[in-house]
């Protein structure tokens, strides 16, 4: 592939609901670009994008995938990134990328939620926005319908910049507003030009006027010649367009069937024009490394080099690759660079680039223009490598919080070491996961974006390391704490022959304030316990602490006061004085007025109206507490808090519930007394446990 200037680059993201057919999109350009010679399709597994055997098997896109083409002397970098919110990261990693967002519309269905859950993330990103309205040849298709949708979703800065000439099976062609022609496509895809038919021709006007006043209101100069002359030439909208569409002030819609092969290499020519290279972006926001000084960073070759890792695939026996965007600068094979998170060097030993599967080397990554790197040592998914000398950092993406949790344990006992090894390093190419060891649960618990996601991380860990594993529900980290106040004193006295063993102590236990955690108080007058033993008090009753009386679980919120005891000038010791704190806690905590705390999370659920009453229903058996709804076009959103005993497979029961069609979030918010019921069915769970394992 040849080497390309900044202005020639353009670099856009494809987002959009799951089975709109952006995929099939990137496909179809793939062919229209010369580099594949047939038109790959999902659902037979030939798709030149989706070619992992998890997406073939499940017909879906897992992960972002870089397609580099050439149309008309530029540079496309397409990012296909997937539609199922369960890789969600995926997405948010591509924008950050990236300058232009195609958002794909499924044309039958219109605006999803989905969509709307893709928008809300889009919005968070300064990048160009446009609409591609898919599959326009399905039936009972209305462009007009599609275009309200998007207009009462996303506001009037979404504009038509093409109409297309029939609907549904007679949908045959379109008309460019932009530069007024019109065209037909033959079974092939290929365009043939045709005069505006005279039915469109009143509604070509319409629309062309409503495009030449939003590219007017997107610059003040232009707003002032539209009021003067009533209208715009060519040159002005043009212009118009490009500003607003660089400054996210217009969202362009364009129609189209990738699956025919309609409109594909229109949207290409469009691209090409109107979109933004990384010259009319705003720059990088960067900030000196440690510090949080900003530092802007413009598209300029010529500079000194800093990329931005974005993602890291790992291909058998092509190893681990690196996806990057030049931020400035120019990269070339052989460059020496520095990692700014881990302060090592690494070198540029091979700059190539994606398409779909197939690798293509580079000559050079201009600034702007993404690229892959092998072979680096301590780099990882959201580092900055830099020139020698320059500390600058970007930013790394914020991902959302895993929404799903699972316990995992080995098939294989001895396995364990291997499973934190392998999802070690899945996290370096997806850190939209976690695994958590809790030595209190004994239990490692692997957190996801779903079920899928899930799925997924299991599969590639018995496919590349080897490991299998069960899922099974996870234990809940409950804890316990004191509603009362109680007084217990423990004289832990022994004689065997020799020196023997005396701590004598009086403790004081009562409630402290809701996330005061433990303060131990020293009320020891007159020297009744010596200063030097009063430590060991403290120890032993953090130590009596870790496994409270009920249930067996960590106790906080708990003031415990030292105010009495006695000493043995030869048979006490810090072992004894242990003891005895460890042992008057036990013992009084149980006069307390002990509860269980379980926790209790903030859930954000947008589902569209007609399954709000199913969801409100559902989260109120789980034992949940509507806070509040929120309108949300065709949608609503739920928050709600509900315990975490009752959200396991929470992600399986909403897509059930909601036809695939509801998302939530999730996060952590407080602990709260268990339901009197509820905790001793949790106490006997326990008991039965504890007797189990020392059985």
């Amino acid at each position: 592939m040849k080497e390309y200037t900044t202005d020639k680059i353009r670099n856009i993201c494809l987002a959009g609901q799951r089975g709109c057919g952006k995929t099939t999109l990137a496909d179809t350009v793939a062919f229209c670009t010369g580099i594949n010679n047939r038109v790959g399709k999902v659902d037979d597994g030939s798709s030149l994008l989706d070619y992992t055997e998890a997406e073939i098997s499940r017909r879906t896109s897992i992960t972002a995938k870089l397609l580099a083409c050439e149309w008309k002397d530029n540079k496309i970098n397409l990012l296909d990134c997937p539609g199922h919110t369960d890789f969600v990261g995926e997405l948010l990693s591509s924008l950050k990328v990236c300058d232009a967002v195609g958002t794909v519309i499924n044309a039958p269905a219109g605006v999803e939620i989905g969509t709307l859950l893709h928008w809300n993330r889009i919005t968070k990103f300064p990048i160009a926005r446009f609409f591609f309205v898919n599959k326009m040849e399905n039936e009972n298709v209305s462009w007009r319908s599609n275009l309200d949708s998007i207009k009462e979703s996303f506001g009037k800065q979404a504009v038509a910049v093409q109409i297309p000439i029939g609907e549904a099976d007679s949908f045959s062609g379109m008309v460019d507003l932009l530069h007024n022609k019109a065209y037909t496509f033959d079974a092939s895809g290929k365009r043939t030009p045709v005069d505006i038919p005279d039915d469109l021709k009143e509604m070509v006007e319409a629309e062309r006027e409503a495009l030449i006043e939003t590219a007017a209101e997107a610059d003040d100069a232009l707003l002032e010649k539209f009021f003067d002359q009533g209208t715009l030439e060519d040159t002005d909208l043009f212009e118009g367009l490009r500003k607003g569409i660089a400054s996210g002030k217009v969202f362009p819609i364009l129609f189209g069937s990738s699956a025919r092969n309609m409109g594909i290499e229109l949207m290409l020519d469009f691209a090409a024009e109107f979109l933004p290279s990384p010259k009319q972006m705003p720059k990088t926001q960067a900030v000196k490394t440690g510090k949080e000084d900003v530092v802007e960073l413009e598209a300029d070759s010529s500079a000194k080099p800093v990329i931005f890792v974005f993602k890291t695939v790992a291909e058998g026996h092509l190893g681990e690759m690196y996806l990057f965007r030049t931020i400035c600068g120019t990269i070339k094979s052989g460059l020496d660079l520095s990692n700014q998170q881990t302060s090592s060097s690494e070198r540029a030993t091979q700059v190539f680039t994606f398409q779909g599967k197939n690798r293509v080397d580079l000559d050079s990554a201009a600034a702007g223009d993404l690229g892959v790197l092998v072979k680096l040592k301590k780099t990882r998914c959201g580092h900055t490598l830099t020139a020698s000398g320059l500390d600058v950092t970007v930013p790394a993406v914020e991902y959302p919080n895993p929404v799903m949790d699972v316990a995992i344990r080995p098939k294989s006992k001895g396995d364990e070491e291997k499973i934190s090894t392998g999802f070690q390093k899945l996290g370096d190419e997806d850190p939209t996961f976690r695994l958590v060891q809790f030595p209190e649960l004994r239990q490692s618990i692997l957190y996801g974006q779903g079920s899928t996601h899930i799925e997924v991380l299991t599969e590639k860990l018995k496919q590349r390391y080897g490991v299998e594993v069960d899922l099974i529900k996870p234990r809940i980290p409950y804890r316990e704490t004191v509603r009362g106040k109680a007084e217990q004193q423990y004289k832990h006295k022994k004689q065997s022959g020799g020196r023997g063993q005396y701590g004598h102590v009086h403790i004081r236990i009562e409630p402290n304030t809701r996330g005061g955690g433990f303060e131990f108080v020293d009320a020891i007058k007159g020297g009744v316990i010596p200063t030097k033993f009063i430590p060991a008090v403290e120890k032993g009753i953090i130590e009596s602490m870790q496994h409270g009386g009920l249930a067996g679980a960590p106790v906080v919120d708990v003031r415990a006061t030292l105010f009495f005891g006695s000493f043995h000038d030869v048979d006490s010791s810090d072992m004894a004085f242990k003891i005895a704190g460890l042992m008057a806690f036990k013992e009084g905590f149980m006069q307390s007025k002990p509860v269980l705390l379980e926790p209790i999370f903030n859930l954000e659920v947008t589902v569209p109206d007609d399954f709000t009453g199913d969801v409100m229903g559902d989260l109120s058996a789980r034992r949940g507490k509507i806070a509040g709804m929120d309108p949300d076009g065709k949608n609503q959103i739920i928050r709600a808090t509900v315990p975490q005993a009752e959200l396991y497979q929470y992600s399986v029961d909403l897509r059930s519930m909601t036809q695939g069609q509801g998302f939530y979030e999730l996060g952590f918010s407080h602990y709260e007394d268990v339901p009197h019921e509820a905790a001793q069915k949790v106490i006997e769970e326990a008991k039965a446990r504890k007797a189990e394992e020392s059985g």
